[in-house]
Formats: structure tokens, sequence, C-alpha cells
């Protein structure tokens, strides 16, 4: 079942096995596991299907070839229900300790969960530029994942947005494929490695557009151009492209997470040890919003579906050792 959100229906406190937070890739796939290993479950979320909603032509998801985002998040969604697990649409505002040891759920809509474990899987969010034509063409063109959308350019002419390490590997990234990169950054020097600036700049493909900023993105039914203004000098120019890559960073919900009581690392991910753990017993994260030491920092659909597979896993046995514990006294 899913309840929308604008009409939230309140829900009877209930006990479940497993709270889900989120309901992207990482979420979903660890409602999918925790049910599979016999928990009850529920996930709660704004939105089921996360950034995939916004994606264009997804090619790299294994053994499904060339889909659209909305159509691979309806699959996630729809192999989760197949199960009879509750989807509830709504927005969790507090997660934490009751009286009875037990983790208490909040929602904006006033249901409150109970649980023996918990899974965050929310995410983070791409920085947007916030120019016009920017959301309109939005998987027409812009795109904010070249190690997805790269092979979609194969020929083209492009422009990538940003000056940290990530998007001078996506421009690397992106010459493999177009037939020419354009570097946008509204600086004169790049906050990246300095491997990464010398190989950018002896690439005969990538042409750097340094002191300037997108002004704005056009075309007809996919990006024709990018019009970028000289920070300097004020002076525009229009640049005739095929694609625009935005790299100018993501962030999770960091007030909220923060709330909880969970360890962040000093960009606001959470910091995950093997088997997805955090540093709150019985609270588990994966997904995109996630980092820290242990963490390889590759914000992909397969990893996050793995990682809500492995925090699913580690829930059940955190569970299966309370359970122990009751039997034996302890």
């Amino acid at each position: 079942m899913t309840f929308r959100l604008g009409a939230p229906r309140k829900a009877p406190v209930e006990l479940y096995d497993v709270v889900v937070v989120g309901g992207g890739p990482a979420g979903l796939t660890a409602t999918l596991y925790s049910v599979r290993f016999g928990l009850k479950t529920v996930c709660i979320s704004e939105d089921f299907g996360g950034t995939l909603n916004e994606a264009g032509e997804i090619d790299d998801y294994p053994g499904i070839p060339s889909i659209n985002g909305p159509e691979l998040a309806k699959k996630f969604e729809e192999h989760v229900r197949k199960y009879g697990v509750p989807l509830i649409r709504d927005s969790v505002t507090e997660v934490s300790k009751s009286s009875d040891d037990l983790f208490e759920v909040k929602t904006r809509g006033g249901n409150v969960f109970k649980a023996k474990a918990v899974i965050i899987a929310v995410g983070s969010k791409r920085r947007k530029l916030g120019v016009p034509g920017e959301t309109e063409f939005a998987g027409r063109g812009v795109s904010y994942c070249a190690a997805c959308d790269a092979p979609l350019f194969r020929g083209k002419v492009v422009a990538v947005v940003g000056g940290g390490n990530a998007a001078l590997q996506s421009a690397l990234l992106m010459a493999v494929y177009a037939s020419k990169v354009y570097l946008i950054h509204r600086r004169t020097q790049f906050r990246a490695y300095e491997v990464y600036v010398k190989l950018v700049k002896s690439n005969p493909k990538i042409e750097l557009v340094l002191n300037a900023r997108v002004k704005s993105i056009g075309g007809d039914k996919s990006v024709k151009w990018v019009e970028v203004e000289d920070v300097v000098t004020g002076e525009t120019r229009k640049l005739d492209v095929e694609g625009v890559l935005v790299e100018i960073g993501s962030e999770p919900p960091k007030e909220f997470l923060s709330k909880i009581g969970l360890e962040l690392d000093s960009y606001g991910y959470v910091v995950v040890k093997p088997g997805q753990k955090t540093n709150i017993e019985g609270i588990f994260a994966a997904g995109d919003c996630t980092g820290g030491p242990y963490k390889k920092k590759f914000d992909q659909i397969v990893i996050a579906a793995a990682e809500g597979a492995l925090a699913a896993s580690s829930a059940y046995e955190y569970i299966t050792q309370l359970q122990a514990a009751v039997e034996v006294g302890y």
C-alpha cells in the first residue's frame, strides 16, 4: 500500500523489526532483503525511486539495458510491493531510542513507528546550477553523473561544469566518448588534485573555459547550447553543445542525520563501518548518504542497491542476536 503525502494517514503505533527510512535504490533494496529475511518491515519515504525519478536514460544497471530512470524506479517499487510491504509516503522527522530500548520513528504526517532496527537510506541531493533551462532539459542533455551517462554522448560536444576532483575526473571520462569537452569553471585555479589538472590541461579534446559561469541552457527537444558569462568582464557567449554535465557537488540531509546522533564525516555523510553499521547500535545506513574511511565514494545505483542488501543482512544479524539474548535471559 502507498499513502500519499499531503493527505497523511495516521497509523497506530506498531512494532516492526525494521523501519527503512528512504525509498531510493538503497532503501527499496534494504526493504526487499529485510522482508525476505522474514523481518516485519516498513519503508517510509517522501517518494519512491529517489533520484531515479530525475534520471534520463540508464544504461549501466546490469541486466536492464537502456531504461529511463522513472521506469527503473517503478520496477524497484513493484518488486518490493510484491511482498506486501507497507510503503508509507511521508517524511521522517525524528529517530530516537524509546524507554523500552526500541527505536521510535516519527513522521511529519503524525505517524509513530517502533522498531528493533532502523536502516537510514535518505540519499543525497546533487547541487544544481539554478539557471534557466537546467530543469527543463534534465535527462535531455543535462546530466549529473558522468559515470552513468558518458557513453550516451559518444561523438558529441559537451560541457562539464565544476572545478573540483569530480568535475575534472568527469571531464576526462567524457573526453573518452565525446568529440570535444568544454570544462567551465568560475575561477582560474582548480580545487582538484594536481594530477587531474595536468591530465585535463594536456588532453587535446578538453578546452578550458575559466572565469566563467553558466548563465542559461537552451535547445529544442534536447540541449543545443549553453550560455556562459565572464565573471570579470560580464561578457556572454554561447557554446554549441549537446550535453551539459553539472558536477558541482552533492550533499546529504546533514541536519536530519546529525539530529539522530549519527557520526558524520567532514562532508556530512554518515560514517559507516563494514556491514553498513553506524556509531549507534541497531541503526544501519546505506547508499548515497554514507561516507567515511571504510566507504569508497562512488554513487551508483548498483552500489546503493548492494549496500541496501548489506544493511538488511546486518539488521537481520543484529535482531537475531537480540532475540537470542532474550531467550537465554541476558
